[in-house]
């Protein structure tokens, strides 16, 4: 399973620190917050206020005996307090909704940014269908919280408070033997809350499996079901699954109890409160209205405690929830620009050079993918890396792009050290067609310019054609404007390629990456594109990775590479007359081709 990101200082199991994150977003909106709160302070009051009308309405509107107009009176005002109570929870229901979608929307926003800027180092270890159960299931939960949650809360409080205040002023005696319980309630919150967080954390994570299950299969269905491997999957869904719904039954048992515990111990007070209240009015001391309003208050407070003790369980979610969140927003990237970058020359060069480079990738730190590589490629040169898979052939192209930085030596771009320049610029000195060509769930027209966002329709034309694309662009049902399925799915993989090749051909970068850039295509679409590639490349520094000798014959340079080391470099010409690494492959190549 992949390594979830670290946070340095972890909140306590028992904090609601984490929150602090979701309270900072809601704070940005300064008027929606003091309005959701005017509004939460109106409902509290009218709810408190309800049981003070129906007093009112026992003790003197009854009292009146028949007079229709002061009995009329005293319900106007109980009429008068639920239309405020009705008015005042739809604004707060507005502005606290409001507030979480608000709220849901940025956090979303702040950690899709920083993903942005993470180095590729981070998603080797971090799984992305993990990271998008984050950005959905955590983020629904964070607006949970703040939508309802939060005000439940807030609402709940200020009625317990509120409650407990009118309760002294009826009748302190009773009063103060149920102030005399709260802490006996309390206790239990908090024996129970220490293991609900825990609990609470360990749910979202299952459910994050379950999701990252879900995203693995179904992004590698042909291999499940061209190998039979369906009632495999199903035993380890079904495995995943059940451990999610273990973690839950722990996490819903825990909540249960401690409701049970809690309602129990609040109601019992409550009934042995309004057992002495009871005598009290057969005594005389207290009227029939006050008993009334007590009853009714001690009713809204604990139900309000009550709810208090549910609230602080869906808190303790919501801060799991933030404190994962939290972890990809302050994820700091291992590739960032310096403090004060040099700049880069202008105009380009297109000079690369590497100078005794050793590498080793985050998650196979044992084993250097290249091992005191030094290479030099002159502006203009057209230089082609061979040699077997794992040679560390790609790798190079990782590290020039400055994707990784090497654990040793120095690779420079005309002459600047990459470290020492801005990723953006490099980068932007580069185009890469990769050796399957990727395609986002957009039109044909975004996927062609996102080599140059700004190009235009004949540039656009004119690159497609230049990489055999034109003529099944143009036979597309809505022409550029087609949409091309997730990951370019309605096109074949021959078509995705020729794609990518026009992208790369629309960023008219100084350096060209070619990585089997021509893999996916036929024999006649590849005799084209290699046409047009070889008028690309003119007056451009090109680094070619080919697996398929046959397409870099004409390069300037050929380097052999092997276990990370070069062992050969020269002309196609030298390197078969040589008889190394590259002429066994060679020879095994051609004697195949010459066989069909």
């Amino acid at each position: 399973m992949a390594r979830r990101p670290t946070k340095p200082d972890v909140e306590p199991a028992t904090s609601l620190g984490p929150l602090r994150m979701i309270f900072a977003a809601a704070a940005q909106y300064p008027s929606k917050v003091v309005l959701a709160l005017i509004a939460l302070a109106i409902t509290a009051a009218a709810t408190l206020a309800i049981p003070s009308g129906f007093r009112l309405i026992i003790d003197r509107g009854f009292a009146a005996g028949s007079d229709p107009a002061e009995i009329a009176r005293w319900f106007r005002y109980l009429a008068m307090i639920v239309v405020v109570l009705a008015l005042g929870t739809a604004c707060r229901f507005y502005f606290v909704s409001w507030l979480g979608e608000r709220v849901v929307a940025d956090i979303r926003l702040a950690v899709h940014n920083n993903l942005l800027r993470l180095s590729p180092g981070f998603f080797e270890e971090n799984a992305p269908s993990e990271i998008s159960s984050r950005m959905t299931a955590d983020t629904a939960q964070i607006e949970q919280v703040v939508g309802t949650t939060i005000s439940v809360a807030l609402r709940n409080a200020l009625t317990a408070i509120g409650g407990v205040g009118y309760l002294l002023y009826l009748a302190p005696d009773l009063a103060g033997m149920l102030l005399i319980g709260v802490p006996v309630v309390l206790l239990p919150i908090v024996w129970f809350g220490r293991r609900l967080r825990s609990v609470s954390r360990e749910s979202q994570d299952r459910v994050a499996d379950v999701g990252s299950r879900v995203s693995e299969v179904l992004g590698a269905m042909k291999i499940v079901q061209g190998f039979n491997q369906e009632s495999r999957e199903q035993q380890r869904f079904g495995s995943t699954v059940e451990a999610t719904f273990e973690t839950a039954r722990r996490r819903i048992l825990l909540r249960a109890v401690m409701t049970a515990v809690v309602i129990g111990l609040i109601f019992g007070a409550i009934t042995l409160l309004l057992w002495r209240g009871a005598i009290q009015v057969a005594e005389g001391t207290l009227s029939g209205g006050t008993i009334a309003a007590f009853v009714l208050t001690g009713m809204l407070v604990a139900g309000a405690f009550g709810s208090l003790t549910e609230v602080y369980g869906d808190l303790l979610r919501g801060a799991g929830a933030a404190s994962r969140l939290n972890e990809l927003l302050n994820q700091k990237p291992e590739i960032a620009p310096p403090a004060r970058p040099l700049d880069l020359p202008v105009p380009p060069r297109g000079g690369l050079s590497f100078q005794n480079v050793t590498f080793r990738y985050p998650t196979r730190p044992d084993a250097p993918a290249i091992h005191e590589f030094s290479l030099t490629i002159e502006p203009g040169e057209t230089v082609a890396i061979v040699g077997p898979s794992g040679a560390g052939k790609s790798t190079i192209f990782q590290l020039a792009e400055r994707f990784y930085d090497p654990q040793a030596g120095t690779i420079r771009l005309d002459g600047v050290p990459l470290v020492q320049a801005d990723p953006a610029e490099i980068r932007r000195r580069m185009a890469l067609v990769p050796q399957e060509g990727t395609l986002f769930a957009a039109s044909a027209r975004d996927n062609l310019r996102y080599g140059a966002w700004d190009a235009s329709e004949d540039a656009i034309w004119e690159a497609a054609k230049a990489a055999n694309a034109e003529t099944f662009l143009r036979e597309l049902p809505q022409g550029l404007d087609t949409f091309l399925g997730e990951g370019g799915a309605r096109l074949s993989g021959g078509q995705r390629q020729r794609i990518a090749i026009a992208r790369a051909l629309l960023r008219d970068a100084p350096i060209l990456l070619l990585d089997e850039a021509t893999s996916a295509l036929d024999a006649e679409s590849e005799r084209l594109v290699q046409q047009a590639l070889e008028r690309l490349m003119e007056g451009r520094t090109t680094l070619v990775i080919a697996h398929r000798l046959a397409t870099v014959r004409a390069a300037d340079r050929i380097v052999v590479m092997d276990h990370g080391r070069i062992v050969e470099e020269g002309t196609h010409a030298r390197l078969s007359s040589a008889g190394g690494l590259y002429a066994r492959l060679a020879a095994l190549q051609f004697d195949d081709t010459a066989v069909a």
